[in-house]
């Protein structure tokens, strides 16, 4: 398999799909990785397997529709696989493994079927202090767009998933590359004050469009680059409630279509406008562990 990942939009040719098959008993509030998940532990309201499966097939009857190749992770007896874009990412012709949280080191080991389709010269593995997860990277043309938490205190958030030796690790990886970090607002216990990952409030879509979130940035003139870097006329600004609800993650097959959320009604409004068709699918139930459409996506290749 050739891999070719340069953006966020262009036509999609395979991407590995995560599932939510086995997905293991609700979660325990230490075991939680995120406060919206333990928020709705809290509320009784976590997810039910059943609904999140149901949701996962909606999206993968839309990428069929559009001849995507779809790949699934092997099946691990309770275990949370719907996440793959964290244990991965895909950059040029290169696969990165990350380095993630210590309790889902079996998530990457669940697609070797997809790695032993890849040039084992092409897989990267990352020094291991270099901590990042795949929702936080966004290749860019000549841009790697990177979400970060570079404070002191980084080890006291489980929300801060991509540290400072992690954006220098791809730099000294693709020095072709101009490798941009945002630091990110974060927070252990209030979901609507914390931007796990920087697809959590940024994605670029369509041809020169981005949707945005001024409150995920802790900087706000690094909030201003990606204002100028599209144009304040190309950006859909978001609000906290809408951030919360994950509208900023979604998933691009192409520059023409996407897949959306069925209740971001404001945002399918705005896509519509810009001439993008907008597949909708249920998917708030999985949106309860603070991810969406592009947590759930690992993309090997676009055109």
């Amino acid at each position: 398999m050739k891999l070719h990942i340069t953006n966020e939009t262009s036509k999609l040719r395979a991407v590995v799909l995560g599932t939510a098959q086995s997905n293991g008993p609700i979660p325990t509030l230490e075991e939680a990785y995120d406060p919206k998940s333990q928020e709705h532990i809290k509320a009784g309201t976590y997810p039910k397997e059943e609904d999140m499966i149901n949701e996962m097939e909606a999206v993968a009857a839309v990428l069929k529709k559009y001849q995507v190749q779809v790949f699934r992770p092997k099946i691990i007896e309770d275990y949370n696989q719907i996440f793959t874009r964290d244990i991965a990412f895909v950059i040029g012709d290169k696969f990165i493994k990350s380095n993630i949280l210590p309790d889902r080191d079996q998530e990457i080991d669940a697609i070797e079927h997809v790695l032993k389709k890849i040039d084992p010269a092409k897989i990267i593995t990352l020094p291991e202090e270099a901590h990042i997860e795949g929702g936080d990277v966004m290749p860019m043309g000549d841009y790697i767009f990177v979400g970060t938490y570079k404070g002191k205190d980084y080890k006291d958030f489980i929300t801060a998933r991509t540290n400072w030796q992690a954006v220098e690790a791809l730099e000294k990886a693709f020095p072709d590359k101009k490798v941009v970090s945002f630091s990110l607002k974060k927070s252990n216990s209030i979901a609507k004050d914390n931007a796990l990952h920087l697809d959590c409030c940024f994605q670029p879509v369509g041809r020169n469009k981005a949707i945005l979130y001024k409150g995920g940035f802790l900087i706000e003139e690094e909030y201003e680059w990606l204002v100028n870097f599209f144009g304040k006329e190309n950006i859909y600004e978001i609000t906290r409630d809408e951030m919360y609800h994950m509208n900023s993650n979604i998933f691009s097959i192409s520059e023409e279509v996407v897949i959306s959320e069925k209740g971001f009604t404001r945002l399918n409004s705005w896509l519509r406008e810009q001439g993008i068709t907008v597949e909708e699918v249920p998917y708030a139930e999985i949106s309860k562990q603070e991810g969406l459409l592009r947590c759930s996506t690992l993309p090997l290749i676009r055109d």
